[in-house]
């Protein structure tokens, strides 16, 4: 019989071998030495040396995965080293987690961003209403808080908004204004906002003030017939009647009639209000039901404005004895920038580059007052926004002519704003006079300096280094520091070495011309003419209006710090809107301006070709 020897070659096995055991173990070891000189494999030495009587007690050198068959020890010695130098990282993370570490300090704001801060709180010193929780100005309280109510001939809730200045009226012409401005600002330099940690605090300043504008109509409808233009009244020409310029008291000791102005026909305040709801939209994008609500509000508006013509403040009215509007056509232009931006609706551009209405508003004739921003006049706001689309998108056919007229006048205000033109005057200490010697200069001046500030910014993003004055070419740096210069002379490098804004640095004004500031709170509730006491003190005000900058200097650097004189010491919403945007513009000098937003809701643009010539004819 023959059997399968394991290691190789054939086995004879006899049945009738007689041989003795001696005999079969000498030939078995004879077999042996044979097997073992040849050359054996891995598997065939590893039964060999496993020898008889294992039973597979003894572990294994090889393991077999499958793939390759690796050492025991090797497969160990790695496992334990991948383990170990997992818990050392481990341990790592958990020391630099636990373990308190020192990080290098972020870099102190610098003087504008100071500055920001406090400028943001004049707004709350202004609200009306009932004050929210953090609020951060401990003399206000609730106030105003039955405006609209208890006028009988309107009976609708007119609570909330902004008082304008040291009164208690709540003027929406400069109002809208304030918050179409600040509105800008944000969607410039939202990341600078974010930076400063003031974002959501100037975003709530603006909702206070829209939340407020939507109540003045009927911002739920498509068409409306009448807007509410003012709470409150100030003309003390027809005798001793208390109102909010007779009295001096404090905003929620008032208990005289507040009564409510309405219009009918109010073309430039309409569209200012649209502006500042388009301009907010964008602001709050990312509330799409608040934004929308927004867009309605400002659409239902411009309708309003460009189908009932005429101004708010017609003569005789009580808002031309204080904010009398010269014309609504600037408004249009201004209004129309803004609805495009904030819906892309190409007939909203469309009307703001009609010739025609650019005429009215002074586009193509200059005047006194030409490039001079406010609350008035919007036009070269206007044209500075505009300018804005020609620079990065370029719509070509049928705006290109208009959008580069718009951009010429824009770059010849810039070259006004130089001292080296002459085209305004400046104070010795610098400030510059675009108000032609009149009083309240600096909310003139602010307006300038954000405008220079932006436009620079809108060149640098550009990659345009300057632009030309007449044949001489000037940089951005120019501009820039123009702005500064504006705003250093009102934050106290002047003759005077005094802030114009309360709060700020170790000298500024002490007597506000303001009612709320200057009365304390000491339970008493003052009447109409017992608060005449406090506005006639020459105490300095018990409370600080932080951030709040006043009227300003006159034309030759001087100032009285007095409560009485309103021209040297009274704020604005107005005023402080343009000093927020300047700061915020001027600060953080390595962060530009945030190209895209404001062009977020803009299809792409595909210009239209031109006409094709007029046919030849012999």
């Amino acid at each position: 019989m023959y059997a399968r020897d394991p290691w190789g070659g054939p086995l004879e096995i006899s049945n009738a071998d007689s041989a003795t055991d001696d005999d079969r173990s000498r030939n078995l070891r004879d077999l042996d030495r044979a097997a073992l000189s040849r050359t054996l494999d891995e598997t065939q030495q590893s039964w060999l040396l496993a020898g008889p009587g294992d039973g597979g007690k003894k572990k294994k050198r090889y393991v077999d995965l499958g793939i390759v068959i690796v050492s025991r020890k090797l497969l160990l010695w790695s496992a334990a080293s991948v383990l170990g130098i997992g818990l050392l990282i481990g341990f790592i993370i958990l020391i630099i987690k636990v373990v308190p570490h020192h990080q290098p300090r972020p870099p102190p704001p610098d003087e504008y961003t100071r500055a920001l801060h406090k400028a943001l709180m004049f707004f709350n010193a202004q609200r009306s209403g009932p004050m929210p929780k953090h609020n951060n100005v401990s003399w206000r309280g609730n106030s105003g808080m039955r405006d609209g109510l208890s006028d009988d001939a309107v009976r609708k809730s007119l609570v909330g908004g902004y008082y304008d200045a040291g009164d208690a009226i709540k003027f929406n012409f400069p109002m809208s204004f304030a918050m179409t401005m600040l509105s800008w600002s944000v969607i410039e330099y939202r990341e600078k906002y974010e930076s400063a940690g003031e974002l959501q605090h100037v975003k709530d300043i603006i909702k206070w003030g829209t939340d407020y504008l939507l109540k003045t109509f009927n911002s739920s409808a498509d068409t409306i017939d009448r807007i509410a233009a003012q709470v409150g009244q100030g003309d003390t020409s027809k005798g001793p009647n208390p109102n909010d310029h007779y009295c001096w008291v404090r905003p929620e000791d008032i208990d005289y009639p507040r009564p409510v102005y309405e219009c009918h026909s109010c073309s430039d305040l309409a569209a200012e209000m649209a502006a500042a709801l388009a301009a907010a939209s964008i602001v709050f994008k990312d509330s799409r039901t608040y934004s929308a609500k927004l867009v309605h509000g400002a659409r239902t508006l411009f309708k309003y404005a460009r189908e009932e013509r005429g101004r708010y403040s017609p003569g005789g009215s009580d808002p031309s004895l204080f904010y009398n509007s010269s014309s609504y056509w600037d408004e249009y232009v201004w209004a129309g920038a803004w609805l495009y931006y904030a819906t892309g609706n190409s007939s909203y551009l469309q009307l703001a580059t009609t010739q025609g209405i650019a005429k009215h508003a002074g586009a193509f004739w200059g005047g006194p007052d030409y490039g001079v921003l406010s609350w008035d006049n919007k036009l070269i706001g206007a044209q500075v926004l505009l300018s804005r689309l020609r620079l990065f998108l370029s719509p070509g056919y049928p705006y290109e002519e208009i959008l580069r007229t718009f951009h010429n006048q824009t770059e010849n205000v810039m070259c006004s704003y130089l001292p080296i033109f002459r085209s305004f005057n400046f104070t010795r200490g610098g400030l510059i006079q675009l108000n032609h010697g009149r009083p309240q200069p600096l909310q003139y001046a602010v307006n300038a300096a954000f405008l220079a500030s932006v436009y620079s910014d809108y060149l640098e993003a550009a990659d345009t280094p300057g632009w030309y004055c007449g044949p001489t070419f000037y940089s951005i740096d120019v501009l820039r520091d123009f702005a500064r210069s504006q705003i250093d002379y009102i934050l106290g490098k002047n003759p005077l070495k005094m802030s114009y804004v309360v709060g700020y640095g170790s000298r500024y004004p002490k007597h506000v011309h303001h009612r709320g500031a200057s009365i304390p709170k000491n339970g008493v509730r003052y009447t109409c003419k017992g608060g005449w006491k406090w506005r006639n003190t020459h105490s300095p005000n018990p409370h600080d209006i932080v951030g709040a900058m006043v009227s300003g200097p006159d034309r030759h650097d001087g100032f009285k710090d007095v409560r009485t004189n309103y021209n040297y010491t009274e704020p604005t919403l107005a005023g402080n809107a343009g000093l927020v945007a300047a700061l915020v513009s001027l600060s953080q000098v390595n962060t530009g301006i945030d190209k895209n937003t404001v062009f977020s809701a803009i299809p792409p643009l595909f210009s239209a070709p031109p006409p094709p010539p007029t046919p030849w004819k012999p």
